[in-house]
Order: C-alpha cells, then structure tokens, then sequence
C-alpha cells in the first residue's frame, strides 16, 4: 500500500517548476477568550496563566490550499482533484492509445 502512495505521488506535481514535492496546509485564525476573575484570567486558570486553558474559541478566518515545497506557489484545494487528476487523466488516455 505504502509503495502505492509513493508511485501514486510521483505522478502529482507542479505546473510551474515540475517538482512532485506538494504539501496541503490549513490555516486558521482564532481570537481566545478569558474570563477575569479573581485569580489569573480564566475560569479554568487558578495560580497561573495558561493559554491553553481558555473559556471561548472563535474561528475567525481559515484557507486550505495546496503548496509546492519547491516554488512556493500556492493552489486551491480542488487543485489536487482537478488539474492533477486531468493531468493523470490525459497520460492514461495517451497510454491506451
């Protein structure tokens, strides 16, 4: 299966330099909040602040997109499904010829 992954890999890569080296990434933005209260900030904060510890977490913005490791060029997500499966699509139709 492993190996799959790897031929399957080498297939994918991208149109502008030709490396196969892509990495899909997910970022997001969140505002954390903290209740004040008698101790450290946050109810679940007794001694000590701790970030992690918060009381509310907001999404406020987030973006997946598919990054060349080499170039730096980014694509949208579907890119993988649609430019790279279209590629791949095009060279086993050629193949069966």
């Amino acid at each position: 299966m492993e190996n799959d992954k790897k031929s399957n890999s080498k297939k994918r890569h991208c149109p502008i330099c030709g490396s196969n080296e892509l990495t899909m990434r997910y970022e997001a933005s969140y505002v954390y909040s903290y209740v004040i209260d008698n101790d450290a900030p946050g109810l679940m904060n007794d001694d000590e602040f701790l970030s992690y510890l918060y009381d509310k977490r907001e999404l406020k913005e987030s973006r997946t997109y598919i990054e060349c490791n080499n170039c730096g060029t980014q694509y949208p997500p579907d890119f993988i499904n649609n430019v790279l499966a279209n590629e791949h699509e095009s060279h086993r139709e050629r193949a069966l010829r």
